[in-house]
C-alpha cells in the first residue's frame, strides 16, 4: 500500500495560508499516478495533503492526524469507497467527501450521495473543477459570495470557474451566468453536445453562495419506473424490493442545486411531477402521504429543441415555460473560431500537467487547421483531440475525427506506424490510464463502449 505526503513550502504566501488555516486533505486512490497529479494541482491551495491507494492505507493515515476533506475515487480495491464512508459515518466522522467518479450512472451517484459525499467528479476531469469543489468543501463560500461575483468581472469569472476565451460570444455567456447566479429562479440551459452546459450549470452554482451540494443527473439515464422514487425517494414497503426508507435526489439537493441534464428525455408523467414541486417547493416520496419542503434551486440543460417538443406534444407547455424563467445558450465552438487557439492552448497546458508530460507548442499550421475543422463535438471533441496528441506525440492535424490520420511516414510514430497498430497502441494506453474502466475509457476516447468492447476482445484472439 502507498502513503504519501506533501507540505506545500513554494511561496511565502503559501506558508502563511497554512499557518493561518492548516487545511489536510487525504486522497484516496489506487492510481499512483493520478493521485500525485490530483496532489500537485491542489498544493497551492491546502497545507498537509497525504495519499493512500486504498481504505485501509486510508484508515492508518486518518488514525495518525485529522483531515478537513477527503478525495476518493469510488473505485478502490478491496473495501468499496462507498461502503467505507459508511462505516466512517456510522462511527460518528462528519469529514466532507469528495468522490471521483468514472461512470455517471444513478445508482451508484445516489449511493454516494446517500453515505454522505459533498461532491461527485466525474473522471476526466479538469483541475479547476476540482479546486472549485474543493473550495466549496473546505467551507470557502465567500469566493462565490454576491460582493465577490461584483468585484471579480467577467475575467474573475472565468479564471475560477472554469471558462476560457476572449470572443463577445463566451464573455456574455460569462456575464449572463454572473447576473443569474445569486438569484433563486430556474435556468434553463440550451446548446449542442460537447458545447459546456454541465460547466455553466457547476458555474452558477459555485457563484450562487449556496451552501449545498451540486447534484447532476441524466434525466435520460434513469428508468421510467423508476424515476419517480430517484427524484423524489420512497418509504418502506411503497412497491416491491422497498425494503428500507430511501432519499432522492431531491433530497440530497437540498440546500444547493440539482442539475437536470438532458430535461428533453424526460417522461411525460415525470414533468407533471416536476412541475408540481417547482410550484409548491414541496416533495411526497413515493408511498407517503407527507410533503417534505425541500429548497433546491433547479438547473436544466437540453440539446434538443424545446419550443418544437412542445409543439409537437413530447415536452409539457407548462413545465418549460417554468424552466426557462432564464435561458442561457451556449454556443456551438465553430461560432466561436477566435477562441479555438485559447482553447487548444488551455487543454494543452492543463491536460499536458495531469498526463505528467511537456507541453507541446502549437504552431501557426496546426492553429489554422484547428481554425479550419467544422467541430461537430464541439469544445469535447476539441479537448479530446488534444489529449489525443499528447498521448501519441502527434499533431492536432493526424488526430482529428473519432480515429488517427497517419499524414506520412515522416509524421508517424517511430513503431506501429500501421494507422491499426497506433489505434490499437492508443486505446490500450486510454484503457491503462482509467484503471481497466471500460465506460470511462470509451468516453474518453469518443467511441461506444460495445465499439472498445469488441476491439479489444479481437485483439485478446491474436
Amino acid at each position: 500500500m502507498l502513503i504519501e505526503s506533501y507540505i506545500p513550502q513554494s511561496t511565502a504566501a503559501a506558508r502563511s495560508e497554512v499557518s493561518s488555516r492548516m487545511v489536510s486533505v487525504l486522497i484516496v486512490d489506487s492510481d499512483v499516478q493520478h493521485g500525485r497529479q490530483l496532489q500537485l494541482g491542489l498544493q497551492t491551495h491546502c497545507g498537509l495533503i497525504e495519499i493512500a491507494e486504498d481504505a485501509d492505507a486510508a484508515e492508518i493515515l486518518r488514525h495518525r492526524c485529522h483531515f478537513n476533506l477527503i478525495i476518493a475515487d469510488i473505485q478502490l480495491p478491496g473495501r468499496s469507497a462507498i461502503e467505507w464512508l459508511g462505516e466512517l459515518r456510522e462511527q460518528g466522522c462528519d469529514t466532507a467527501v469528495i468522490f471521483m467518479v468514472a461512470d455517471t450512472d444513478v445508482e451508484t451517484s445516489v449511493a454516494a450521495l446517500r453515505v454522505g459525499a459533498a461532491d461527485l467528479i466525474t473522471k476526466p476531469f479538469d483541475m479547476e473543477q476540482m479546486t472549485a469543489s474543493v473550495l466549496r468543501c473546505m467551507g470557502r463560500e465567500q469566493l462565490s459570495s454576491k460582493s465577490q461575483v461584483a468585484s471579480a468581472g467577467v475575467d474573475g469569472l472565468f479564471a475560477q470557474s472554469g471558462f476560457v476565451g476572449e470572443g463577445d460570444l463566451i464573455k456574455s455567456v460569462g456575464e449572463v451566468i454572473r447576473r443569474v447566479a445569486p438569484m433563486p429562479s430556474t435556468v434553463m440551459i440550451e446548446g449542442e453536445s460537447g458545447t459546456g452546459k454541465e460547466l455553466a450549470a457547476r458555474a452558477i452554482h459555485q457563484w450562487s453562495g449556496r451552501n449545498g451540494a451540486f447534484v447532476p443527473v441524466n434525466c435520460g439515464a434513469i428508468s421510467a419506473e423508476l424515476i419517480e422514487s430517484e427524484f423524489f425517494g420512497h418509504v418502506k414497503g411503497a412497491f416491491t424490493g422497498a425494503h428500507q426508507l430511501r432519499k432522492g435526489l431531491f433530497t440530497y439537493a437540498d440546500g444547493g442545486t440539482l442539475f437536470l441534464d438532458e430535461i428533453g428525455e424526460m417522461p411525460l408523467p415525470m414533468q407533471a411531477h416536476l412541475l408540481r414541486v417547482l410550484e409548491e417547493r414541496t416533495i411526497r416520496p413515493v408511498g407517503s402521504n407527507r410533503e417534505i419542503a425541500v429548497n433546491v434551486r433547479i438547473v436544466a440543460a437540453t440539446n434538443r429543441d424545446l419550443d418544437a417538443e412542445v409543439k409537437t406534444g413530447n415536452f409539457r407547455a407548462d413545465l418549460y415555460f417554468r424552466l426557462n424563467v432564464l435561458s442561457i445558450r451556449m454556443p456551438a465552438l465553430r461560432e466561436i473560431e477566435g477562441d479555438i487557439a485559447i482553447l487548444a492552448r488551455h487543454f494543452v497546458h492543463t491536460i499536458a500537467r495531469d498526463l505528467g508530460v511537456e507541453p507541446p507548442e502549437l504552431g501557426d499550421a496546426e492553429m489554422n487547421y484547428l481554425r479550419s475543422h467544422d467541430w461537430p463535438g464541439n469544445v469535447r471533441e476539441l479537448k479530446n483531440v488534444i489529449e489525443r496528441c499528447l498521448l501519441l506525440n502527434s499533431k492536432p492535424s493526424q488526430c482529428i475525427g473519432g480515429g488517427l490520420t497517419i499524414l506520412s511516414d515522416a509524421d508517424a510514430p517511430e513503431d506501429d506506424v500501421a494507422l491499426a497498430g497506433v489505434e490499437k497502441k492508443h486505446i490500450l494506453k486510454v484503457l491503462e490510464m482509467e484503471g481497466g474502466n471500460k465506460s470511462a475509457a470509451a468516453r474518453r476516447l469518443g467511441i461506444a463502449r460495445k465499439t472498445l468492447e469488441r476491439k479489444v476482445h479481437a485483439w485478446a484472439q491474436q
